[in-house]
């Protein structure tokens, strides 16, 4: 085969991947927006307390009625469709004959085993906290999951998932553009664990009508496109069945939102994400292509430090895009505003990561 005609067919088969997805996606999105409503699977109250135990009223009141009418579990669509699109594939894959469905299986042991295992962990936790979120049960404040709880369980996926990487893939390096790869031996280990838990915080981004859809879709892309440089495309075409995915679900989130991502879709994405940043030794960049999402943690952050330390807050509510808001932006001008952020930004990691490659 010519290197122009592989190319060609890695071409196809990242983008008709996510073209499957994403209608895939849109055709079962009725079913589940009717489940969804007709069971109400949304919160029953709004939470009026901040982790640290202030209240919220600027929060309660700019989410009051949303959060009470809207579902959750819209991640449910990201990550069912992921599933269902990577084994239906592996199953025609091995039981019809034929190179091109042969050439459209991308689940591989290197490159898709793990960002799967953990995008289906990680949602299962997260749907597990909306439940309890929606029942109204648990340890957390208006229902959910204990923090520690949580905590305990994403320390369980990071740790399963660095030992896979440090004894099964045989990675101990971090490329440092510019640089080349620095050997950091047994270090890699808890540096993965760490970054697990820094992509867990961002979280927050989840927040406004379509905001966390359009900024993870920008961030997959991104990862993506390092993938196919490298020539990983089996996790190129796995980023980019998860792009077409968020694409379906950002249709159906665009104010007015017709449901929310929860914690079954915004657990399972950040989770997954490190384990591509990983994958593609494109962790260091990271937090330029998720500027926005760290961002938002790091605002939630600084304002919980700055109520401890200092006695006062720096936004009026944090994550930051409700503070801005409570200043009076429309909440369809922080979303699309974000995007274009949150996509200059990915761009100029993508730029960094691939250099001196």
């Amino acid at each position: 085969m010519t290197p122009n005609a592989e190319l060609i067919q890695n071409v196809f088969k990242i983008f008709g991947l996510s073209a499957v997805a994403f209608f895939f996606a849109f055709a079962w999105t009725p079913l589940l927006t009717h489940f969804l409503y007709k069971y109400r699977m949304w919160r029953k109250s709004v939470r009026i307390m901040a982790p640290d135990g202030a209240g919220t009223p600027i929060f309660a009141a700019l989410h009051q009625t949303k959060e009470t009418r809207t579902p959750r579990l819209g991640g449910l669509l990201i990550w069912i469709t992921v599933v269902v699109v990577i084994f239906a594939f592996w199953l025609l894959a091995r039981t019809v004959d034929g190179p091109t469905l042969a050439k459209l299986n991308f689940l591989s042991r290197n490159q898709t085993w793990l960002p799967l295992f953990t995008l289906v962990a990680a949602s299962l936790l997260g749907l597990a906290d909306d439940l309890l979120q929606i029942w109204q049960k648990g340890g957390y404040v208006a229902g959910g999951l204990k923090f520690r709880a949580r905590l305990g369980v994403v320390f369980l996926i990071a740790l399963v998932g660095a030992w896979w990487f440090y004894a099964k893939l045989g990675q101990h390096t971090l490329y440092l553009p510019g640089a080349g790869d620095l050997d950091i031996g047994i270090w890699f280990i808890p540096l993965f664990i760490v970054t697990m838990f820094a992509t867990f915080s961002t979280g927050v981004t989840d927040g406004l009508d379509g905001l966390a859809g359009g900024v993870f879709a920008t961030i997959f892309a991104a990862y993506g496109g390092i993938a196919f440089f490298q020539g990983q495309i089996d996790l190129a075409a796995f980023s980019a069945v998860v792009l077409g995915a968020l694409f379906a679900f950002l249709w159906f989130n665009i104010p007015p939102a017709r449901f929310y991502m929860g914690e079954t879709g915004i657990l399972g994405l950040t989770s997954t994400l490190t384990v591509i940043a990983f994958l593609t030794n494109s962790v260091i960049v990271l937090p330029i292509i998720a500027f926005v999402p760290a961002a938002e943690a790091a605002s939630v952050i600084l304002q919980l430090l700055s109520k401890r330390f200092r006695g006062k807050k720096i936004f009026l509510v944090a994550p930051v895009h409700h503070h801005f808001e409570a200043i009076g932006w429309p909440s369809y001008k922080v979303t699309m505003r974000f995007w274009i952020m949150s996509a200059v930004f990915a761009i100029i990691g993508m730029v960094v990561a691939l250099v001196g490659r």
